[in-house]
């Protein structure tokens, strides 16, 4: 559930430069009616790579075609168990489900969904193919397959798709991200169409699917424009050749994302059971802590071993005097720890704590003086640097403490080899909200600065030397 330095390809060939954001709170979708007369009504295969953001424990739809009130229907989405399931009925009958054994929560990982229909072939299991992540599925809680020559129904004139919601009743709304998302009309086409292993990591990976024949009815959302009307410049546009453009309901600007399955950026990390009571949005960029039972902090997705890194933490709201807000460091996840509800950032050792009503830093339970207090409205900088094992913070651009770093154990000495980025507050009838940007912002900034390698944008620009949090970084540095 955590990303390591291991898990990162510096060099992946072809690289995917955007993915749309999806937060279910604010209802987001994309969505158009079929215009065409299929190619072939028996086969189609669907392509997309997903992140998963708040793992709800309910049903979340990625993909709905809807007829005739609902009865007639093709859907992808994820059950309250979080298994993908995947299905296409007709008048209220089902000719297809496949509901996985498998689940699939890890809200780190980019996952590449590869769904394969030919209702013509002889052999029923052959009908409909699922891969994931460049490997095909066989275990599955549900296997019922079409009759042959079945049509799909998400294959049908005049039938409304919808990215992101059921598109019926308007829920079930997807979380997270979605990048990459292709549709064949009139092709049964396996995940190697779509993606590659890498030669030197093993990691799967996309290939330019641009020269693909994609039929009458395909598409090809690449996300790569913010606007929000259904054409070419908006950020549903079709650039397959067709036009398919889809609309743009309950996304902004700011939903276009550069956290990708070619650079995979951290986020905080809603597994982190210990303390399940805050609450993430935003693609897990933005977190609310819990307000009661002792302290409570989020941590990040990705661990670090070595090397520069850098990270803001906007704190935008508190409903206390923020005596206990800090953003810090930490040896692991809270969920694998064994200290009380009452720990803290910098409470034990292998944590570091920077606080925001007096200023002063924190390790192994004990106070030190170190900068300027702070409070809603401060952007709080992270400047782990793990290969001269030394901690910055800063202040809304100003690195605190006259530049002096505080001096950390090195991480291959402490209990995990890694550290993590952490922010948090106590918890006794009181909560922080923190937006969390490690190189991928989900809030508007007014400068937008990359890191030296040219990834990521933060409001004030990383020191020398200094790296957004993502896995091109990683694979390099980490």
């Amino acid at each position: 559930m955590i990303i390591l330095g291991t898990n990162s390809i510096k060099d992946t060939g072809y690289n995917v430069a955007n993915s749309l954001r999806f937060n279910d709170g604010d209802s987001p979708e994309l969505s158009f009616t079929v215009d065409g007369t299929p190619t072939h009504q028996d086969k189609g295969t669907w392509s997309f790579w997903i992140k998963r953001g708040n793992i709800l424990g309910a049903v979340v739809r990625i993909f709905s075609a809807y007829a005739g009130g609902g009865a007639t229907q093709t859907w992808i989405r994820f059950d309250a168990d979080d298994k993908l399931d995947i299905a296409n009925r007709v008048s209220s009958s089902f000719n297809t489900r496949l509901v996985t054994n498998r689940v699939f929560r890890d809200p780190s990982a980019w996952y590449h969904v590869v769904i394969a229909f030919d209702s013509s072939q002889g052999t029923d299991s052959n009908r409909v193919k699922l891969y994931v992540n460049g490997v095909q599925e066989t275990s599955f809680a549900t296997g019922t397959y079409p009759s042959q020559n079945d049509d799909l129904e998400a294959n049908t004139n005049g039938i409304p798709l919808t990215w992101g919601a059921e598109g019926v009743n308007n829920d079930e709304y997807f979380d997270g991200y979605i990048a990459e998302t292709v549709f064949i009309d009139g092709q049964q086409l396996a995940a190697d169409q779509f993606g590659e292993f890498d030669s030197d990591s093993g990691i799967w990976k996309p290939i330019d699917v641009s020269g693909l024949t994609f039929g009458t009815n395909g598409y090809f959302l690449e996300f790569k424009e913010s606007g929000t009307s259904a054409n070419a410049s908006g950020m549903g546009a079709d650039t397959s050749g067709n036009t398919h453009h889809f609309a743009v309901t309950n996304l902004t600007a700011t939903d276009q994302s550069t956290d990708t399955c070619t650079n995979n950026f951290a986020t905080m990390n809603p597994l982190d059971n210990f303390f399940a009571a805050n609450t993430y949005s935003e693609g897990n960029t933005k977190f609310v802590t819990k307000a009661s039972g002792g302290f409570a902090y989020g941590t990040s997705t990705i661990g670090l071993s070595s090397g520069k890194w850098y990270a803001e933490f906007d704190c935008i709201a508190t409903t206390d005097s923020g005596a206990y807000h800090q953003v810090g460091i930490v040896e692991k996840p809270s969920g694998s720890t064994t200290t009380s509800g009452t720990a803290n950032i910098g409470s034990t050792a292998y944590s570091w704590g920077y606080y925001a009503a007096d200023g002063k830093s924190r390790t192994g339970g004990s106070y030190a003086s170190y900068g300027d207090d702070w409070t809603t409205g401060d952007i709080i900088g992270v400047l782990l640097n793990l290969d001269d094992n030394q901690l910055k913070f800063s202040k809304n651009g100003t690195i605190q403490n006259s530049g002096t770093a505080i001096s950390i154990t090195a991480a291959a000495n402490n209990g995990t080899g890694y550290y993590f980025i952490t922010a948090g507050g106590m918890s006794t009838g009181a909560s922080v909200t923190f937006e969390a940007n490690f190189g991928n912002p989900h809030q508007a900034l007014s400068s937008a600065v990359a890191d030296g390698n040219g990834f990521g944008a933060f409001e004030y620009a990383p020191p020398s030397g200094f790296l957004a949090i993502c896995t091109k970084n990683l694979a390099e540095n980490g």
